[in-house]
């Protein structure tokens, strides 16, 4: 048995198709399903039950897919610290971001990062924070910065960036433009612009209204910011930001309203999966994140 073989029956596993598979993989199908005939015949059992459009695993197959799947783990994590060892120079990271809030939060961190180890290669993906927690658990991204999110402790080791409170954002003639606060239930006639569903933001504006027993009518759910921002000075609906970020809409035809207590944040955590071996540059990213919070 050796890696190869493996990582096919991982994929046949998840395709649950042989064609589908090899395409996949790039190979013939003959030549997938005799590598996975080659498997049984070495561990002596049947994976498999063939027949139909979909095959399905045997018991023997659903036994021997949770370890595949460590053993492919323990695999990339050897090589990866070998490569390591051989090239301790150089590295690479995947960090995920929330497209609305990322950058905002995020540019110094980076700035930092990229002066000290300037040879590095970093590869942003701008996605939600529940889509980046995904990223994360499935080795797809290394670390993800994510907000008001509860992260599953068992897969994730995370570090506490920062709390801003949210803030409600209306057109300037909007009759909630004059207040110094406003309350929560004083929203629940207006029309909202909210984040898309794949942003933990969005979840946590609709519990916070149900707590108040009233569903935010969203007339527009958006990824992008700067979008949100033009539908809200057009007075299309209201929209609720980060501090830090409403700092920055000075020269928007706009209105930044803090809430009454109490207020809702927007919490901020870098998370990266547990038991797993961190490769140098993520650990060096690691590590200044923790110094940037102190």
């Amino acid at each position: 048995m050796d890696i190869r073989q493996v990582e096919y029956f991982i994929a046949v596993a998840n395709k649950q198709n042989f064609t589908k598979a090899a395409s996949t993989l790039h190979i013939s199908q003959p030549s997938l399903s005799k590598a996975i005939k080659n498997l049984e015949n070495q561990l002596g059992v049947t994976l498999f039950y063939r027949g139909g459009k979909k095959i399905e695993l045997t018991d023997a197959g659903a036994a021997f897919l949770g370890n595949a799947k460590q053993f492919i783990e323990a695999y990339e994590n050897l090589t990866t610290e070998m490569y390591d060892v051989v090239q301790l120079k150089k590295g690479q990271i995947k960090i995920g971001i929330p497209p609305i809030i990322g950058a905002t939060f995020f540019s110094k961190l980076i700035s930092q990062y990229k002066a000290a180890h300037p040879s590095f290669h970093i590869e942003l993906n701008e996605v939600g924070s529940n889509l980046i927690q995904h990223g994360v658990k499935e080795g797809e991204l290394d670390v993800g910065l994510i907000c008001n999110l509860p992260v599953e402790k068992h897969h994730f080791s995370t570090i506490n960036l920062l709390k801003d409170p949210l803030m409600v954002v209306v057109q300037n003639n909007h009759p909630l433009a004059s207040e110094k606060s406003v309350a929560l239930p004083d929203l629940q006639d207006e029309p909202f612009i909210l984040y898309q569903q794949d942003f933990s933001l969005h979840d946590r504006i609709i519990e916070a209204c149900q707590q108040y027993d009233f569903m935010p009518n969203a007339v527009c759910k958006s990824s992008q910011r700067d979008f949100m921002i033009e539908m809200v000075e057009a007075n299309l609906g209201i929209a609720l930001f980060p501090s830090k970020i409403c700092k920055q809409l000075l020269h928007h035809d706009v209105q930044a309203i803090p809430f009454k207590q109490p207020r809702l944040h927007l919490e901020l955590a870098l998370i990266w999966k547990k038991d797993k071996y961190l490769p140098y540059a993520v650990r060096e990213f690691v590590t200044m994140a923790k110094d940037f919070t102190n």
